[in-house]
């Protein structure tokens, strides 16, 4: 559940990309992230911004807390419209021949930075991915 509003960022410009990347570097500084996870947290986000506009050419990201049982997190969410990922499954299941499709390496490398991704992608009708990252007190 996310914590207060979370900040949603229009995607339709390499600006916004800039924008939702240090969105969501500025979050994980506040909430406390380490600086290494403020970098991976501002990487996924401006890989998945880009993969968003190069695809779909637009599309929205969702950055905000959230509270689960007895941890909180950075929430991540995009949204677009686009053609949707046809090569999902392939991508997903052979992550070392991802590098093989251009548009798989952005998911694979997103999935190394963060702690879980979900993605949901149908033809035509456009791609939801889903990130969060944990916040470790160790």
């Amino acid at each position: 559940m996310c914590i207060g509003a979370p900040n949603v960022i229009s995607i339709r410009s390499d600006l916004d990309v800039i924008a939702a990347r240090m969105a969501a570097r500025d979050l994980a500084r506040k909430m406390g992230f380490s600086t290494v996870n403020q970098a991976r947290i501002a990487t996924a986000t401006s890989e998945l911004a880009r993969n968003m506009l190069l695809h779909a050419g637009e599309g929205n990201v969702m950055i905000g807390r959230i509270d689960q049982e007895d941890r909180q997190g950075l929430l991540m969410v995009f949204e677009d419209h686009g053609p949707g990922i046809t090569d999902l499954e392939f991508i997903l299941a052979e992550p070392e021949s991802a590098s093989l499709i251009p548009s798989g390496s952005g998911l694979i490398s997103t999935r190394r930075l963060v702690d879980e991704l979900e993605i949901a992608s149908e033809h035509g009708v456009g791609t939801r991915v889903v990130c969060r990252k944990w916040l470790s007190h160790y």
